[in-house]
């Protein structure tokens, strides 16, 4: 059998198979959001919400997010779990139909505080880091819509450069970083030279920002929700190598279609003996306040990564 699997024309015949699997996909998904820019934003979010919470029990992912959740909260009944993960695919719903009105969500008007769909906290930060003229990383993670914060930037002349996770699909890939681009800022894609580029920016005294709530294969060992999860350091490893500051921003989902961005002040950053910034300690400081968010919100975090499956021994962080 795995003889046959080796044989060039079945693989061939495979690859063209995923293809055109990756193709009707992605149309298909393309076609729904045509349809859903057609309808007002609130109506079009809205009917996504209710597609996904109805279709919560039978989407693929939701046999592993209840398993987080149950690992997360083991407290929680099954009722609770259940409406917790209607919550989650109800608010990811809502972020797919979002994609076509990017453009259009971000409506905060500084004198008319309240009366748009955004609330910002947190503008006096905003507007300190855009006149710094220095490198700095601001971290978030996949709760809210996470893609509103760069668009929030961009409004107040920030210039952030993201690190994203493109999908696998790569003509849907294709459609959302057409969706994702901003006026301000780009958009660095999650695979091999990533981290340089992100430091270039850095070296030219720029901003950066990362979602910082997914596993890493061979990252640190923390503690997340109250149990072993490996993390990704490249925040603290980019803080350190341009001793820049870290701060954190999220974006709280809000009833009647709203949002709330929020721009914290910087992070209390740990450092060794010799002044240097640790690390480790400084990984578990951003994983600590990402925590704080989705005990908060936990039906609008993405609870879609297997986040505390361990592989392997971690590497040593310096």
């Amino acid at each position: 059998m795995a003889r046959f699997y080796r044989n060039r024309h079945v693989e061939w015949t495979f690859l063209r198979l995923k293809t055109a699997k990756d193709w009707v996909v992605a149309k298909f998904i393309g076609l729904i959001l045509h349809w859903a820019k057609k309808l007002p934003p609130e109506k079009s979010t809205d009917i996504a919400e209710k597609i996904g919470q109805r279709l919560a029990p039978v989407l693929p992912r939701s046999k592993l997010a209840k398993k987080n959740m149950q690992l997360a909260f083991p407290g929680k009944s099954e009722a609770e779990i259940n409406q917790m993960l209607r919550g989650m695919w109800g608010n990811f719903a809502r972020n797919v139909a979002e994609y076509v009105f990017l453009d259009q969500l971000f409506d905060f008007d500084p004198d008319k505080p309240g009366e748009g769909r955004i609330d910002v906290v947190g503008v006096d930060n905003f507007l300190k880091l855009r006149d710094a003229r220095k490198p700095v990383i601001i971290f978030t993670g996949h709760t809210g819509n996470w893609e509103i914060l760069p668009i929030a930037a961009s409004k107040y002349d920030l210039n952030v450069t993201a690190l994203f996770r493109p999908p696998n699909n790569p003509f849907l890939a294709k459609r959302v970083l057409k969706a994702r681009t901003t006026d301000n800022g780009d958009l660095v894609p999650s695979r091999a030279g990533a981290a340089w580029a992100l430091a270039r920016v850095l070296e030219d005294d720029g901003a950066v920002g990362l979602l910082a709530d997914q596993a890493l294969t061979r990252g640190p060992r923390i503690e997340f929700m109250g149990r072993e999860a490996t993390a990704n350091p490249l925040a603290a490893k980019l803080a350190r190598q341009f001793d820049c500051d870290i701060y954190p921003a999220r974006c709280v989902r809000l009833p009647g279609g709203r949002f709330r961005l929020e721009l914290h002040d910087r992070l209390a950053l740990s450092r060794k003996k010799d002044g240097a910034l640790d690390i480790l300690e400084t990984t578990r400081s951003i994983n600590r306040v990402i925590e704080g968010w989705v005990r908060e919100h936990p039906e609008q975090w993405l609870w879609l990564h297997d986040r505390w499956k361990i592989k392997g021994p971690p590497r040593k962080m310096g």
